[in-house]
């Protein structure tokens, strides 16, 4: 869709825009050895409405529990776009509704910011365009592997040039992949996740995790799911994190017994994530289900494409 240039009463030509509203979907990051490098959008779907205010509001809906204050991560996507182009951002008032998890890993952080910054765009003109809101927000979030998804769709590869810019590749995921998340109940921080790594690797481990995030994107080009039991293996983040997951290391081995083609610690956790056949869905899904408990939950996602903006 075209979008157009549209801007809030107060500005010099005095207009008033319409009600956007911003669809984004959820990620999963890292896929094994793809640290802050590999992810794939995931169809269940951040919604947050734009509108001119007086003053700054916030209202949320949905899961967990986000305080309704204009210090959230959407304002500060929209405020960053503004700032970006050096432009006194607008007062605005947002509202969200996310079925995303909260804190489980599946990048609630992410679609949050991208939503903000998305908005932020098309009310400044489309000026940052898709390639600067993925720029902007991997700088806000610090890594680009789960804001590459949210912002272009799909399977993505993002790395940093020379210069410190943000580079990306998306590629559409195969139509016979199934994708199941097992989602426990308990949060995990992703700063306490990222604190639980070493700061150095041995050069082997670093070897191996090359080898095995390359074989991933020949998996997804090639629609080769049997590379991804080598592809998903792991030596970079994820042994030094499954103490803060109970039943992590369990659950990957009832995954591949039950003929999942890999399995995979999603983000920082505490979510673990599948990519199976038609056939041996089923018992992947019981595998997780043992993981998460009574309490926790099993989803079967589809793929995404990236955010959109409409007029509402």
């Amino acid at each position: 869709m075209t979008l157009l240039d549209v801007s809030f009463k107060g500005a010099p030509d005095g207009s008033v825009p319409p009600m956007f509203r911003a669809r984004v979907p959820a990620s999963s990051a890292n896929l094994g050895p793809g640290f802050d490098a590999l992810g794939l959008a995931l169809d269940l779907q951040l919604e947050v409405t734009v509108e001119p205010a007086t003053a700054d509001s916030f209202h949320y809906r949905g899961r967990g529990s986000v305080p309704n204050t204009p210090g959230n991560l959407i304002h500060r996507g929209f405020r960053a776009v503004y700032e970006q182009l050096g432009i006194t951002p607008p007062t605005v008032a947002l509202s969200a509704f996310n079925p995303i998890p909260l804190a489980r890993g599946l990048g609630s952080s992410s679609a949050a910011l991208v939503a903000g910054a998305a908005l932020g765009d098309v009310l400044t003109g489309n000026k940052l365009g898709r390639h600067g809101v993925f720029a902007l927000t991997a700088a806000l979030e610090g890594h680009p592997d789960n804001v590459g998804p949210c912002v272009f769709g799909g399977f993505t590869v993002a790395a940093v040039d020379e210069r410190g810019t943000y580079l990306e590749a998306a590629l559409e995921l195969p139509a016979g992949w199934r994708f199941l998340f097992g989602v426990p109940a308990f949060e995990l921080a992703t700063p306490e996740a990222r604190a639980a790594l070493p700061a150095a690797y041995p050069r082997q481990d670093l070897v191996m995790t090359a080898s095995r995030a390359a074989l991933w994107v020949a998996a997804v080009a090639l629609d080769r799911p049997e590379l991804l039991r080598a592809a998903a293996l792991d030596v970079m983040h994820q042994p030094y994190r499954a103490h803060l997951v109970p039943g992590f290391e369990a659950a990957l081995a009832d995954l591949r017994e039950a003929g999942a083609h890999a399995g995979f610690l999603s983000g920082a956790g505490p979510t673990v994530g599948a990519v199976t056949s038609d056939e041996a869905l089923p018992a992947c899904r019981a595998a997780l289900e043992r993981f998460v408990g009574e309490r926790g939950e099993v989803l079967e996602l589809g793929t995404a494409s990236g955010y959109s903006v409409e007029p509402c």
